[in-house]
Formats: C-alpha cells, sequence, structure tokens
C-alpha cells in the first residue's frame, strides 16, 4: 500500500523541524508499490527525489520541488542462525533504537553501542551511523532495495556498499536513485564488549554488572546527558564529523592541544574530535539569534525555535571557517543540506 500527497510539510520529518514543503511525499509499505506507483503517476519519474528514513540527519534550506519518499517496510525475519550468530533482516522502516533494544534483549552483540541513535533502519547504510568506536558496517551483511528508474530489485554485499566513514555508495553514487527496502545483520550470540570510547568505561562500571544491558544503558545515559532530544530541541545530531588527519597533524594539535580525543586508525591516519576542536575555539553554547550550539555538546548545533535552515548553514560555516583559522583543520558536515 502507499500513499502520495501534494505539498506536504516537512516540519515533523526533520530533526531540525523545519517547516518546509514537498512538492509530493510517497510512503511506501511493500517493496512490490513502487511499479504500481509509476503507472499511475508516471510523471513522478521526471521529479528530483529523495529517499529519506526520520530526517534527522537532514538540513533543509529550501523548499523541495520534488518527490520525497519514506519507504514504511517493517518487520524482523531471521533468515540464519548458528550456535554462534544470528542474520537478521529488518524492514527499512523499523525504528532504530526500537531493534538494537530487540537485539539487547535477545543477548545478541554488535549494536549495543549505536543506542539511542535517532532515525530508521534504512538510513543506518546509507550513512553508515557510528558511536562509541561501532560503525554499522561491521554488522551489515547486505542491503535490500529498489532501483528506482526501472522498478528492478537490487541487493548490494557488504563490500559493495563500499562502506567509508559515515558515507556509503548508497550516499555517494546512488542518492535518489536507490531506495532501501531491507537491511540483512550479523549479530553474535557471545561477544566482547566495546568499551574504549569516551566515558563509556566509566559509566559501565558506574552501573554495576559488566554486561550486554548495562552497556546499552551506559550509552543511553551519556548521550541523554550530552545531546538535545529532537522531540523537543530542532537539532540533527552531530553537524560535524570528526576529521581524520595525518600522524604529524594528529601530534601538532596534541601539541598545541593537550587532551584533545584522538584515536589511531589502521591505516596511519588519525582520527581527531571535532567536538573538542570546536570548544576549543570557543564555540560551545554560542547562539546567534535563533541558532546555537549546544551547551554540553559542542558538534551539536541546535534551532532554539523559528530559527530558518539558512540560518543554521551560516552558523555552521561561521564555525568551519573558525577552526579552520585556528587549528588548519577544515570540518566536514555529517549532516546533509538540501537545496543548497
Amino acid at each position: 500500500m502507499y500513499k502520495l500527497i501534494p505539498n506536504f510539510s516537512l516540519k515533523d520529518s526533520n530533526g531540525f523541524g523545519l517547516d518546509f514543503l514537498a512538492s509530493y511525499w510517497l510512503t511506501v509499505s511493500s517493496e512490490y508499490d513502487w511499479i504500481p506507483v509509476l503507472q499511475q503517476y508516471p510523471h513522478l519519474l521526471q521529479e528530483k527525489r529523495l529517499v529519506i528514513g526520520g530526517g534527522t540527519n537532514l538540513l533543509f534550506i529550501s523548499d523541495f520541488d520534488g518527490l520525497i519518499i519514506s519507504p514504511d517496510l517493517v518487520g524482523y525475519t531471521i533468515t540464519y542462525q548458528d550456535r554462534d550468530i544470528v542474520e537478521i533482516e529488518v524492514g527499512a522502516g523499523e525504528e532504530w533504537d526500537d531493534f538494537v533494544a530487540y537485539c539487547v534483549q535477545q543477548d545478541w552483540y554488535g549494536i549495543e553501542n549505536l543506542s539511542l541513535i535517532p532515525g530508521r533502519v534504512g538510513a543506518v547504510p546509507v550513512q553508515n551511523i557510528g558511536a562509541y568506536g561501532v560503525e554499522a558496517e561491521s554488522v551489515i551483511v547486505l542491503v535490500k532495495g529498489i532501483i528506482l528508474e526501472t522498478g528492478k530489485k537490487e541487493s548490494y554485499s557488504h563490500d559493495e556498499c563500499r562502506f567509508s566513514y559515515r558515507s556509503s555508495i548508497f550516499k555517494e553514487q546512488l542518492p535518489g536513485s536507490f531506495m532501501v527496502t531491507s537491511v540483512v545483520f550479523r549479530l553474535k550470540k557471545q561477544g566482547e564488549l566495546m568499551t574504549d570510547y569516551g566515558d563509556l568505561r566509566q559509566t559501565l562500571a558506574d552501573l554495576g554488572d559488566y554486561n550486554l544491558q548495562n552497556l546499552r544503558k551506559a550509552v543511553i545515559q551519556i548521550r541523554t546527558s550530552k545531546l538535545p532530544d529532537p522531540k523537543r530541541t530542532g537539532n540533527a545530531g552531530s553537524f560535524f564529523k570528526n576529521p581524520i588527519v595525518s600522524e604529524e597533524v594528529a601530534g601538532a594539535l596534541s601539541e598545541l592541544l593537550p587532551g584533545i580525543p584522538v584515536y589511531q586508525l589502521s591505516d596511519g591516519f588519525v582520527k581527531v574530535g571535532a567536538g573538542f576542536l570546536i570548544d576549543q575555539a570557543g564555540w560551545k553554547g554560542f547562539q546567534a539569534g535563533r541558532v546555537a550550539v549546544h551547551n554540553h555538546q559542542a558538534l551539536v548545533l541546535v534551532n532554539t525555535g523559528g530559527a530558518t535552515g539558512q540560518e543554521i548553514l551560516d552558523l555552521s560555516i561561521r564555525i568551519q571557517q573558525d577552526v579552520l583559522e585556528k587549528y588548519g583543520v577544515l570540518l566536514e558536515r555529517e549532516i546533509q543540506v538540501i537545496g543548497e
């Protein structure tokens, strides 16, 4: 079943709560819906297209003159399991954190560090979400979907997804041309907890038992203490990526800014904390009119009420320019700007 709505308000479909319009909004609840849509509304193929999940990683700066597709496919199906692993196919429309909670309840290891990340399952491989030392690509086996131009079903193996830091083939090469319908995850029935990132180890220790359930509680506790709820305060989570720099640059930054978080990568490069750079540059808690830098997490820009998308974008550019001038590091946006 599908539903097509013209002149659709996007206010409740983006994390910043910006009230722009989409020319057309389409929800599909089955992988078989797209062909009937094209048969009844063939002109939609000529429209600019955007596929979104919960819209929690988007910044609109204008109305969207085209078609926005929201996959609403739901359900969990175990496709394989043995005594060590389980593979489970999840509909693109499922809420991501509901799935994480379910896996932790089943004592399946692999995505507990990704607790409380807002959005839907379909967006997970697109963005290759990550937190606390874990990225989604580590558990994704297969991504299924539809090529929108033809309606043909297509699947991408892990390697074919071309995952990288907060990116994938779906984000870089296939935006607007491929709709994720489900994702197959491989989780472990026995595993080790990943606790070497940020305050996670200490927070887990404070909770007592060293187990999967408490690790999820620890992640939720840290995230709720630092990050605003987009349902209450308009935001899209981390606005910028943690920059990846050479060891030489990382060393120079460590001398200049003692205590900067640094994470050694396997390829000889180093990931450094973007939030720390923004904080040290003096931006944490800064407010410009109706937009601000969150006072607990400098990576997060917030709509304090009535801000425009352009106001939010303008502040982000000011921060980028200032950090570049002070530290020689160009911050890349993690969120996707629509209408730029």
